[in-house]
């Protein structure tokens, strides 16, 4: 399945459209693909954000709820364990 691409004007101040030609031919990118590169990163790098945000409120949210959790001396020790021949299994929740 093809993504439909659609146009998208966006205003620039000067400096930084200069900035983005400038750096443009530098790396033999046009001012385009390198805008179209940076927002997209920029997604990826939100999107991210808000996720592990909302990931830890509902982790949050759910030790509220049941009280679970694990010691940290607990995760502490299995963590120095990884990667020994002793190698512990992962600490349950409690």
């Amino acid at each position: 399945m093809q993504t439909q691409v659609k146009p998208m004007a966006i205003k620039l101040p000067q400096q930084d459209r200069d900035r983005l030609l400038h750096l443009g031919e530098a790396r033999k990118r046009s001012a385009h693909w390198l805008a179209k590169e940076a927002i997209t990163q920029f997604l990826d790098r939100e999107e991210a954000v808000e996720n592990f945000k909302q990931e830890s409120v509902a982790r949050w949210e759910e030790y509220c709820h049941t009280g679970k959790s694990v010691p940290h001396d607990a995760v502490v020790q299995w963590l120095e364990s990884w990667g020994t021949e002793n190698e512990l299994e992962a600490p349950k929740c409690g």
